[in-house]
Protein backbone atom coordinates (compact mmCIF):
# COMPACT_ATOMS: atom_id res chain seq x y z
CA UNK A 1 0.00 0.00 0.00
CA UNK A 2 2.00 3.27 -1.55
CA UNK A 3 0.54 6.64 -1.08
CA UNK A 4 1.66 7.31 -4.62
CA UNK A 5 -0.09 4.42 -6.10
CA UNK A 6 -3.29 5.61 -4.39
CA UNK A 7 -2.85 8.71 -6.12
CA UNK A 8 -2.49 7.88 -9.57
CA UNK A 9 -5.55 5.38 -8.88
CA UNK A 10 -7.29 8.40 -7.66
CA UNK A 11 -6.47 10.45 -10.89
CA UNK A 12 -7.24 7.78 -13.21
CA UNK A 13 -11.15 7.84 -12.57
CA UNK A 14 -13.37 10.81 -13.25
CA UNK A 15 -15.98 9.17 -11.13
CA UNK A 16 -16.89 6.80 -8.24
CA UNK A 17 -19.71 4.86 -7.09
CA UNK A 18 -18.81 5.77 -3.27
CA UNK A 19 -16.58 8.39 -1.55
CA UNK A 20 -16.04 8.45 2.22
CA UNK A 21 -14.55 11.27 4.61
CA UNK A 22 -12.82 9.82 7.68
CA UNK A 23 -10.15 6.96 8.01
CA UNK A 24 -11.29 6.09 11.34
CA UNK A 25 -12.62 2.17 11.87
CA UNK A 26 -16.29 3.18 10.62
CA UNK A 27 -14.98 4.63 7.65
CA UNK A 28 -12.32 2.03 6.88
CA UNK A 29 -14.67 -0.68 7.61
CA UNK A 30 -17.12 1.19 5.36
CA UNK A 31 -14.10 1.16 2.57
CA UNK A 32 -13.64 -3.00 3.10
CA UNK A 33 -17.51 -3.57 2.78
CA UNK A 34 -18.24 -1.05 -0.38
CA UNK A 35 -14.84 -2.14 -2.15
CA UNK A 36 -15.37 -6.60 -1.61
CA UNK A 37 -19.09 -5.82 -3.17
CA UNK A 38 -17.25 -4.21 -6.28
CA UNK A 39 -18.16 -0.69 -5.77
CA UNK A 40 -15.49 1.70 -6.98
CA UNK A 41 -14.63 3.43 -3.49
CA UNK A 42 -12.32 5.97 -2.52
CA UNK A 43 -11.86 7.08 0.96
CA UNK A 44 -10.32 10.74 1.84
CA UNK A 45 -8.79 11.22 5.52
CA UNK A 46 -7.45 14.55 6.58
CA UNK A 47 -5.01 13.43 8.76
CA UNK A 48 -3.39 9.89 9.41
CA UNK A 49 -5.41 6.74 9.57
CA UNK A 50 -7.34 6.03 12.65
CA UNK A 51 -5.35 9.32 14.16
CA UNK A 52 -8.62 10.20 16.75
CA UNK A 53 -10.51 8.52 18.52
CA UNK A 54 -9.96 4.93 16.84
CA UNK A 55 -6.07 4.21 18.03
CA UNK A 56 -7.01 5.97 21.61
CA UNK A 57 -9.55 2.89 22.93
CA UNK A 58 -9.03 0.57 26.20
CA UNK A 59 -7.67 -1.70 23.43
CA UNK A 60 -10.63 -4.04 24.04
CA UNK A 61 -13.06 -5.81 21.78
CA UNK A 62 -15.90 -6.49 23.70
CA UNK A 63 -19.82 -7.21 23.61
CA UNK A 64 -19.90 -4.30 26.87
CA UNK A 65 -20.15 -6.27 30.10
CA UNK A 66 -21.71 -2.67 31.27
CA UNK A 67 -24.19 -2.03 28.62
CA UNK A 68 -25.80 -5.47 29.53
CA UNK A 69 -26.25 -4.04 33.31
CA UNK A 70 -27.60 -0.72 31.56
CA UNK A 71 -29.98 -3.51 29.77
CA UNK A 72 -28.85 -2.91 26.25
CA UNK A 73 -29.29 -6.59 25.21
CA UNK A 74 -29.59 -5.65 21.28
CA UNK A 75 -26.25 -3.92 21.57
CA UNK A 76 -24.52 -6.51 23.38
CA UNK A 77 -26.05 -9.35 22.02
CA UNK A 78 -24.47 -7.41 18.33
CA UNK A 79 -20.83 -6.41 19.92
CA UNK A 80 -20.75 -10.35 21.20
CA UNK A 81 -21.30 -11.70 17.60
CA UNK A 82 -18.82 -9.28 15.89
CA UNK A 83 -15.90 -9.60 18.93
CA UNK A 84 -16.04 -13.79 17.51
CA UNK A 85 -15.79 -12.51 13.60
CA UNK A 86 -13.35 -10.36 14.41
CA UNK A 87 -11.42 -12.96 16.30
CA UNK A 88 -12.14 -15.18 13.20
CA UNK A 89 -11.02 -12.56 10.60
CA UNK A 90 -8.06 -10.84 12.04
CA UNK A 91 -6.26 -13.86 14.83
CA UNK A 92 -3.16 -12.17 14.58
CA UNK A 93 -4.66 -8.99 16.16
CA UNK A 94 -7.37 -10.35 18.33
CA UNK A 95 -6.28 -12.34 20.87
CA UNK A 96 -8.70 -14.29 24.06
CA UNK A 97 -7.71 -11.85 27.51
CA UNK A 98 -9.45 -13.43 30.48
CA UNK A 99 -10.58 -10.77 33.08
CA UNK A 100 -10.88 -10.86 36.81
CA UNK A 101 -13.97 -9.31 38.34
CA UNK A 102 -12.77 -9.10 42.05
CA UNK A 103 -15.60 -9.20 44.56
CA UNK A 104 -15.47 -7.18 48.02
CA UNK A 105 -18.58 -7.36 48.95
CA UNK A 106 -20.87 -10.41 49.88
CA UNK A 107 -23.62 -10.09 46.94
CA UNK A 108 -20.81 -9.58 44.19
CA UNK A 109 -20.36 -13.38 43.45
CA UNK A 110 -23.76 -14.81 42.66
CA UNK A 111 -24.96 -11.45 41.36
CA UNK A 112 -21.71 -10.91 38.78
CA UNK A 113 -21.24 -14.19 38.57
CA UNK A 114 -25.04 -15.11 36.70
CA UNK A 115 -24.91 -11.72 34.85
CA UNK A 116 -21.41 -13.18 33.43
CA UNK A 117 -23.00 -16.45 32.70
CA UNK A 118 -25.91 -14.84 30.58
CA UNK A 119 -23.09 -13.01 28.90
CA UNK A 120 -21.69 -16.27 27.91
CA UNK A 121 -24.98 -17.21 26.76
CA UNK A 122 -25.21 -15.01 24.42
CA UNK A 123 -21.88 -15.45 22.80
CA UNK A 124 -23.40 -18.45 21.77
CA UNK A 125 -20.53 -20.49 19.87
CA UNK A 126 -18.17 -17.56 18.92
CA UNK A 127 -17.96 -17.62 22.77
CA UNK A 128 -14.38 -17.38 24.09
CA UNK A 129 -14.77 -19.69 26.88
CA UNK A 130 -16.82 -19.95 30.29
CA UNK A 131 -16.62 -17.93 33.02
CA UNK A 132 -15.78 -19.50 36.39
CA UNK A 133 -16.34 -18.18 39.75
CA UNK A 134 -13.17 -18.05 41.64
CA UNK A 135 -12.63 -18.35 45.69
CA UNK A 136 -10.53 -15.89 47.48
CA UNK A 137 -7.06 -17.95 46.93
CA UNK A 138 -8.22 -18.68 42.92
CA UNK A 139 -8.68 -15.12 42.54
CA UNK A 140 -5.41 -14.13 43.98
CA UNK A 141 -3.25 -17.05 41.82
CA UNK A 142 -4.66 -15.25 38.76
CA UNK A 143 -4.10 -11.68 40.19
CA UNK A 144 -1.17 -11.65 42.96
CA UNK A 145 -1.29 -8.20 43.28
CA UNK A 146 -4.69 -7.84 43.87
CA UNK A 147 -5.69 -6.21 47.59
CA UNK A 148 -6.53 -9.07 49.62
CA UNK A 149 -8.27 -7.16 52.32
CA UNK A 150 -11.66 -7.51 52.69
CA UNK A 151 -11.55 -9.70 48.86
CA UNK A 152 -14.00 -12.45 49.58
CA UNK A 153 -13.77 -14.06 45.70
CA UNK A 154 -14.19 -13.48 42.01
CA UNK A 155 -15.44 -14.30 38.71
CA UNK A 156 -13.25 -14.53 35.81
CA UNK A 157 -14.67 -14.23 32.49
CA UNK A 158 -13.61 -13.55 28.88
CA UNK A 159 -13.28 -11.27 26.26
CA UNK A 160 -11.12 -10.15 23.26
CA UNK A 161 -8.31 -7.81 23.03
CA UNK A 162 -6.36 -6.06 20.18
CA UNK A 163 -4.07 -3.56 18.87
CA UNK A 164 -6.86 -0.85 17.66
CA UNK A 165 -4.20 1.51 15.48
CA UNK A 166 -2.43 -2.12 13.67
CA UNK A 167 -6.22 -2.78 12.74
CA UNK A 168 -6.64 0.26 11.46
CA UNK A 169 -3.80 0.03 9.17
CA UNK A 170 -4.48 -3.39 8.22
CA UNK A 171 -7.86 -2.57 7.62
CA UNK A 172 -6.56 0.48 5.27
CA UNK A 173 -4.29 -2.64 3.48
CA UNK A 174 -7.17 -4.90 3.33
CA UNK A 175 -9.68 -2.67 1.65
CA UNK A 176 -6.36 -1.32 -0.60
CA UNK A 177 -6.20 -4.85 -1.89
CA UNK A 178 -10.28 -4.96 -3.14
CA UNK A 179 -9.40 -1.95 -5.58
CA UNK A 180 -10.36 0.95 -3.05
CA UNK A 181 -8.30 4.07 -3.00
CA UNK A 182 -7.34 4.79 0.59
CA UNK A 183 -6.10 8.31 1.28
CA UNK A 184 -4.56 9.72 4.44
CA UNK A 185 -3.76 13.70 4.70
CA UNK A 186 -6.13 14.43 2.37
CA UNK A 187 -8.65 16.47 3.37
CA UNK A 188 -12.39 17.05 2.29
CA UNK A 189 -12.49 20.82 2.04
CA UNK A 190 -15.97 21.04 0.82
CA UNK A 191 -18.73 19.71 -0.02
CA UNK A 192 -20.17 19.57 -3.82
CA UNK A 193 -23.54 19.87 -5.10
CA UNK A 194 -25.08 20.08 -8.45
CA UNK A 195 -28.93 21.16 -7.93
CA UNK A 196 -28.52 21.01 -4.72
CA UNK A 197 -27.46 17.59 -3.81
CA UNK A 198 -24.36 16.27 -3.01
CA UNK A 199 -22.07 15.15 -6.20
CA UNK A 200 -18.99 15.11 -4.33
CA UNK A 201 -16.06 16.38 -2.58
CA UNK A 202 -13.39 19.19 -3.14
CA UNK A 203 -10.14 17.68 -1.54
CA UNK A 204 -6.91 18.67 -0.51
CA UNK A 205 -3.47 17.17 0.00
CA UNK A 206 -2.16 18.08 2.96
CA UNK A 207 1.91 17.22 1.63
CA UNK A 208 1.74 18.57 -1.49
CA UNK A 209 -1.22 21.67 -1.14
CA UNK A 210 -2.82 20.12 -4.43
CA UNK A 211 -6.55 20.28 -4.91
CA UNK A 212 -8.55 17.21 -5.95
CA UNK A 213 -12.24 17.28 -7.17
CA UNK A 214 -13.73 13.82 -6.24
CA UNK A 215 -16.82 13.05 -7.69
CA UNK A 216 -19.40 10.62 -6.80
CA UNK A 217 -22.74 9.25 -6.56
CA UNK A 218 -22.81 8.67 -3.33
CA UNK A 219 -20.76 10.61 -0.07
CA UNK A 220 -20.67 9.41 3.29
CA UNK A 221 -19.21 10.94 6.39
CA UNK A 222 -17.50 8.95 8.76
CA UNK A 223 -15.78 11.57 10.89
CA UNK A 224 -16.64 10.45 14.33
CA UNK A 225 -16.20 13.42 16.47
CA UNK A 226 -16.22 16.10 13.59
CA UNK A 227 -19.42 14.49 12.62
CA UNK A 228 -21.55 17.55 13.43
CA UNK A 229 -19.03 20.17 11.86
CA UNK A 230 -19.75 18.15 7.98
CA UNK A 231 -23.55 18.04 9.00
CA UNK A 232 -23.46 21.72 9.87
CA UNK A 233 -21.52 22.41 6.66
CA UNK A 234 -23.93 20.69 4.05
CA UNK A 235 -26.88 22.06 6.14
CA UNK A 236 -26.17 25.02 9.17
CA UNK A 237 -29.87 24.58 10.41
CA UNK A 238 -29.04 20.98 11.52
CA UNK A 239 -28.93 20.14 15.79
CA UNK A 240 -26.19 18.68 16.45
CA UNK A 241 -26.65 15.04 17.06
CA UNK A 242 -23.38 14.25 19.23
CA UNK A 243 -22.40 14.48 22.98
CA UNK A 244 -18.54 13.72 23.49
CA UNK A 245 -16.63 12.45 26.66
CA UNK A 246 -13.17 12.83 26.68
CA UNK A 247 -11.39 8.90 28.09
CA UNK A 248 -7.64 8.93 29.45
CA UNK A 249 -5.80 5.75 30.28
CA UNK A 250 -1.90 5.37 32.10
CA UNK A 251 0.43 3.45 30.96
CA UNK A 252 2.72 1.45 33.72
CA UNK A 253 5.00 -1.31 33.82
CA UNK A 254 2.93 -4.54 34.22
CA UNK A 255 4.76 -6.06 37.43
CA UNK A 256 1.61 -3.70 39.05
CA UNK A 257 -0.46 -6.71 37.83
CA UNK A 258 1.91 -9.46 36.61
CA UNK A 259 0.59 -12.47 34.44
CA UNK A 260 -2.14 -12.35 31.74
CA UNK A 261 -5.11 -11.77 33.92
CA UNK A 262 -6.85 -8.03 33.40
CA UNK A 263 -8.87 -6.92 36.10
CA UNK A 264 -12.26 -5.43 35.73
CA UNK A 265 -13.91 -2.80 38.46
CA UNK A 266 -17.81 -2.85 37.52
CA UNK A 267 -18.14 1.05 38.91
CA UNK A 268 -16.03 3.55 40.09
CA UNK A 269 -16.94 6.93 42.09
CA UNK A 270 -18.58 8.72 38.17
CA UNK A 271 -20.22 5.34 37.10
CA UNK A 272 -17.67 4.04 34.90
CA UNK A 273 -15.88 0.97 34.39
CA UNK A 274 -12.27 0.56 35.47
CA UNK A 275 -10.00 -1.53 33.75
CA UNK A 276 -6.33 -2.68 33.99
CA UNK A 277 -5.27 -4.62 31.19
CA UNK A 278 -1.83 -6.25 30.10
CA UNK A 279 -0.62 -4.66 26.94
CA UNK A 280 2.32 -5.15 24.67
CA UNK A 281 4.09 -6.25 28.12
CA UNK A 282 2.97 -3.08 29.82
CA UNK A 283 -0.64 -2.71 31.55
CA UNK A 284 -3.14 0.12 30.30
CA UNK A 285 -5.44 1.45 33.36
CA UNK A 286 -8.48 3.12 32.08
CA UNK A 287 -10.69 5.23 31.61
CA UNK A 288 -12.02 8.24 32.83
CA UNK A 289 -15.20 9.86 31.33
CA UNK A 290 -15.64 13.78 31.11
CA UNK A 291 -17.80 15.79 29.08
CA UNK A 292 -16.65 17.96 26.29
CA UNK A 293 -17.61 20.65 24.56
CA UNK A 294 -15.78 20.67 20.98
CA UNK A 295 -13.65 18.18 18.74
CA UNK A 296 -9.98 18.47 18.60
CA UNK A 297 -7.26 16.07 16.92
CA UNK A 298 -5.46 15.84 19.80
CA UNK A 299 -7.16 15.37 23.16
CA UNK A 300 -4.55 16.54 26.12
CA UNK A 301 -5.05 14.49 29.42
CA UNK A 302 -6.25 16.67 32.28
CA UNK A 303 -4.69 16.80 36.02
CA UNK A 304 -7.43 15.36 37.30
CA UNK A 305 -8.18 12.76 34.99
CA UNK A 306 -4.75 11.69 36.26
CA UNK A 307 -5.36 11.58 39.74
CA UNK A 308 -8.66 10.03 39.25
CA UNK A 309 -7.36 6.77 37.73
CA UNK A 310 -4.69 6.65 40.06
CA UNK A 311 -6.97 7.27 43.06
CA UNK A 312 -9.55 4.27 41.85
CA UNK A 313 -6.88 1.81 40.69
CA UNK A 314 -5.04 2.41 44.09
CA UNK A 315 -8.27 0.67 46.03
CA UNK A 316 -7.42 -2.49 44.28
CA UNK A 317 -4.15 -3.00 44.01
CA UNK A 318 -1.93 -4.13 46.86
CA UNK A 319 1.15 -1.40 45.14
CA UNK A 320 -0.44 1.73 44.22
CA UNK A 321 0.85 3.25 40.83
CA UNK A 322 2.37 6.43 41.24
CA UNK A 323 2.36 9.55 39.02
CA UNK A 324 6.74 8.74 38.94
CA UNK A 325 5.27 5.20 37.75
CA UNK A 326 3.50 6.41 34.99
CA UNK A 327 5.02 5.27 31.00
CA UNK A 328 2.61 7.28 28.64
CA UNK A 329 -0.91 8.86 29.74
CA UNK A 330 -3.09 9.06 26.35
CA UNK A 331 -6.45 10.57 25.89
CA UNK A 332 -9.51 9.80 23.15
CA UNK A 333 -12.81 11.61 22.79
CA UNK A 334 -15.72 9.28 21.72
CA UNK A 335 -18.53 10.54 19.74
CA UNK A 336 -21.55 9.48 22.03
CA UNK A 337 -25.06 9.86 20.01
CA UNK A 338 -26.99 12.45 22.28
CA UNK A 339 -29.99 10.86 24.37
CA UNK A 340 -31.20 11.89 27.60
CA UNK A 341 -28.91 9.90 30.09
CA UNK A 342 -27.70 12.65 32.63
CA UNK A 343 -24.07 11.65 31.97
CA UNK A 344 -21.75 10.80 29.30
CA UNK A 345 -21.18 7.66 30.87
CA UNK A 346 -25.10 6.41 30.67
CA UNK A 347 -24.90 7.33 26.83
CA UNK A 348 -25.81 4.83 24.41
CA UNK A 349 -22.88 3.39 22.11
CA UNK A 350 -25.27 2.75 19.61
CA UNK A 351 -24.68 3.89 16.00
CA UNK A 352 -26.98 6.55 14.48
CA UNK A 353 -27.08 6.93 10.51
CA UNK A 354 -28.90 9.77 8.79
CA UNK A 355 -29.52 11.27 5.37
CA UNK A 356 -29.69 14.83 4.57
CA UNK A 357 -31.58 16.49 2.15
CA UNK A 358 -28.85 16.84 -0.16
CA UNK A 359 -27.77 13.23 0.18
CA UNK A 360 -25.05 13.39 2.47
CA UNK A 361 -25.02 10.01 4.69
CA UNK A 362 -23.90 10.42 8.04
CA UNK A 363 -22.99 7.88 10.32
CA UNK A 364 -21.82 7.98 13.84
CA UNK A 365 -21.37 6.75 17.32
CA UNK A 366 -20.81 2.92 17.54
CA UNK A 367 -17.72 1.66 19.66
CA UNK A 368 -14.69 -0.85 17.65
CA UNK A 369 -15.80 -3.62 17.89
CA UNK A 370 -19.09 -3.08 15.71
CA UNK A 371 -17.45 -1.39 12.71
CA UNK A 372 -18.04 -3.87 10.61
CA UNK A 373 -22.00 -4.03 11.67
CA UNK A 374 -21.92 0.00 11.06
CA UNK A 375 -20.62 -0.68 7.63
CA UNK A 376 -23.08 -3.24 6.59
CA UNK A 377 -26.29 -0.99 8.37
CA UNK A 378 -24.66 2.14 6.10
CA UNK A 379 -24.45 0.52 2.98
CA UNK A 380 -28.06 -0.82 3.29
CA UNK A 381 -29.01 2.69 3.49
CA UNK A 382 -27.63 3.67 0.66
CA UNK A 383 -28.78 0.17 -1.32
CA UNK A 384 -32.29 1.00 -0.10
CA UNK A 385 -32.19 4.62 -1.30
CA UNK A 386 -31.06 3.53 -4.80
CA UNK A 387 -28.12 4.79 -4.67
CA UNK A 388 -26.12 2.08 -5.19
CA UNK A 389 -26.85 -1.73 -6.81
CA UNK A 390 -27.98 -4.50 -4.31
CA UNK A 391 -24.83 -6.68 -3.96
CA UNK A 392 -24.26 -8.68 -1.25
CA UNK A 393 -22.18 -8.18 1.95
CA UNK A 394 -19.51 -10.33 2.22
CA UNK A 395 -16.91 -8.99 5.07
CA UNK A 396 -18.64 -11.64 7.78
CA UNK A 397 -16.07 -14.00 6.31
CA UNK A 398 -13.53 -11.91 4.71
CA UNK A 399 -9.77 -11.83 6.24
CA UNK A 400 -8.09 -9.09 7.29
CA UNK A 401 -4.67 -8.33 6.14
CA UNK A 402 -2.08 -9.87 8.04
CA UNK A 403 -4.05 -12.94 9.22
CA UNK A 404 -2.64 -15.54 11.20
CA UNK A 405 -3.31 -17.90 13.69
CA UNK A 406 -0.49 -16.36 16.48
CA UNK A 407 0.28 -18.89 19.00
CA UNK A 408 1.78 -16.45 21.68
CA UNK A 409 1.29 -12.97 21.80
CA UNK A 410 4.70 -11.55 23.52
CA UNK A 411 6.63 -11.58 19.91
CA UNK A 412 6.05 -9.57 16.86
CA UNK A 413 3.93 -11.48 15.07
CA UNK A 414 0.73 -10.65 17.14
CA UNK A 415 1.37 -6.76 15.77
CA UNK A 416 2.17 -7.95 12.11
CA UNK A 417 0.69 -11.99 11.66
CA UNK A 418 2.14 -12.63 8.00
CA UNK A 419 3.92 -9.58 7.50
CA UNK A 420 6.38 -10.23 10.20
CA UNK A 421 8.18 -12.34 7.47
CA UNK A 422 8.74 -9.45 5.09
CA UNK A 423 10.05 -6.87 7.87
CA UNK A 424 12.69 -10.03 8.77
CA UNK A 425 13.76 -10.43 5.18
CA UNK A 426 14.24 -6.35 5.38
CA UNK A 427 16.57 -7.21 8.54
CA UNK A 428 18.28 -10.36 6.69
CA UNK A 429 19.00 -8.13 3.68
CA UNK A 430 20.60 -5.13 6.08
CA UNK A 431 21.49 -6.63 9.29
CA UNK A 432 21.96 -3.12 10.86
CA UNK A 433 18.07 -2.28 10.01
CA UNK A 434 17.42 -5.53 13.03
CA UNK A 435 18.82 -2.69 15.69
CA UNK A 436 16.08 -1.69 17.48
CA UNK A 437 15.36 2.12 17.32
CA UNK A 438 15.64 2.10 21.02
CA UNK A 439 16.76 0.05 23.85
CA UNK A 440 13.16 0.53 25.57
CA UNK A 441 11.46 -0.50 23.04
CA UNK A 442 10.21 -3.30 21.08
CA UNK A 443 10.40 -2.14 17.40
CA UNK A 444 13.30 -2.63 15.42
CA UNK A 445 14.24 0.50 12.45
CA UNK A 446 13.16 -2.57 9.65
CA UNK A 447 9.60 -2.05 11.06
CA UNK A 448 10.15 1.84 10.44
CA UNK A 449 11.35 0.89 7.08
CA UNK A 450 8.13 -1.54 6.52
CA UNK A 451 5.82 1.06 7.35
CA UNK A 452 7.34 3.87 4.98
CA UNK A 453 7.17 1.18 1.79
CA UNK A 454 3.90 -0.91 2.62
CA UNK A 455 1.76 1.05 5.26
CA UNK A 456 1.78 4.75 3.93
CA UNK A 457 3.95 6.06 6.93
CA UNK A 458 4.01 9.34 6.29
CA UNK A 459 5.69 11.29 9.77
CA UNK A 460 7.60 10.69 12.42
CA UNK A 461 4.39 10.76 14.74
CA UNK A 462 2.07 8.25 12.03
CA UNK A 463 5.27 5.92 12.66
CA UNK A 464 6.01 5.72 16.71
CA UNK A 465 2.35 6.78 17.22
CA UNK A 466 0.59 3.98 15.36
CA UNK A 467 2.33 1.72 13.08
CA UNK A 468 4.46 1.15 16.62
CA UNK A 469 2.74 2.06 19.36
CA UNK A 470 5.68 3.70 21.06
CA UNK A 471 4.01 6.37 21.87
CA UNK A 472 1.63 5.08 23.78
CA UNK A 473 3.59 2.51 25.70
CA UNK A 474 6.50 4.75 26.63
CA UNK A 475 6.49 8.61 25.87
CA UNK A 476 10.28 9.46 27.42
CA UNK A 477 11.98 6.46 24.73
CA UNK A 478 9.74 7.61 21.69
CA UNK A 479 10.68 10.92 22.22
CA UNK A 480 14.52 10.04 22.13
CA UNK A 481 14.14 7.82 18.85
CA UNK A 482 12.12 10.22 17.36
CA UNK A 483 15.83 11.50 15.26
CA UNK A 484 15.98 8.04 14.13
CA UNK A 485 12.89 7.14 13.14
CA UNK A 486 12.99 10.78 11.05
CA UNK A 487 16.26 9.77 9.16
CA UNK A 488 14.88 6.47 8.33
CA UNK A 489 11.77 7.49 7.00
CA UNK A 490 13.85 10.74 5.23
CA UNK A 491 16.04 8.23 3.08
CA UNK A 492 13.06 6.59 2.20
CA UNK A 493 11.11 9.43 1.07
CA UNK A 494 14.56 11.42 -0.09
CA UNK A 495 14.15 14.28 2.12
CA UNK A 496 16.89 16.51 3.71
CA UNK A 497 17.93 17.45 6.92
CA UNK A 498 15.49 20.54 6.95
CA UNK A 499 12.49 17.91 6.73
CA UNK A 500 14.15 15.90 9.75
CA UNK A 501 14.53 18.41 12.02
CA UNK A 502 10.93 19.70 11.46
CA UNK A 503 9.53 16.30 11.98
CA UNK A 504 11.35 15.73 15.35
CA UNK A 505 10.29 18.65 16.53
CA UNK A 506 6.34 18.55 15.17
CA UNK A 507 6.49 15.09 16.91
CA UNK A 508 7.84 16.37 20.32
CA UNK A 509 5.26 18.52 20.90
CA UNK A 510 2.71 15.98 20.75
CA UNK A 511 4.52 13.79 22.51
CA UNK A 512 5.49 16.15 25.32
CA UNK A 513 1.48 15.44 26.34
CA UNK A 514 1.85 12.41 26.72
CA UNK A 515 4.68 12.58 29.94
CA UNK A 516 2.64 12.92 33.04
CA UNK A 517 4.85 15.46 34.34
CA UNK A 518 4.16 17.82 31.52
CA UNK A 519 0.19 17.41 32.87
CA UNK A 520 1.25 19.17 36.47
CA UNK A 521 3.53 21.48 34.76
CA UNK A 522 0.79 23.26 32.92
CA UNK A 523 -2.12 22.98 35.48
Amino acid sequence: MKRSEMLSRMNSRSHWDLCIIGGGATGLGIAIDASSRGYSTILVEQHDFAKGTSSRSTKLVHGGVRYLQQGNVKLVMEALKERGLLRQNAPHLVKNQSFLLPNYKWWEGPFYGLGLKIYDWMAGNLGLGPSVILSREEALQHAPTLDPEGLRGGVLFHDGQFDDARLAINMAQTAAGQEAVVLNYMKAEKLLKTNGKISGVLARDQLNNDSHEILAGTVISATGIFTDVLRQEDDPSRSPVLTMSQGTHLVVDKSFLPGDTAILIPETSDGRVLFAVPWHQQLIIGTTDIPVSEPVAEPIPKEEEIDFILHQIGKYLAGDPKREDIRSVFSGLRPLVKGSAASTAALSRDHFIETSESGLISITGGKWTTYRKMAEDVLRVAIQQNRLPDIPCVTQDLSIHGAQVVNGYHDAAYYYGSDLAFIREIEHHEPAMAEKIHPSLPYSKASIIWAAREEMCMTVEDALSRRTRALLLNAKAAIESSTVVATLLAKEYGHGDEWIEEQVSAFRSVALHYLPEIQTKTH
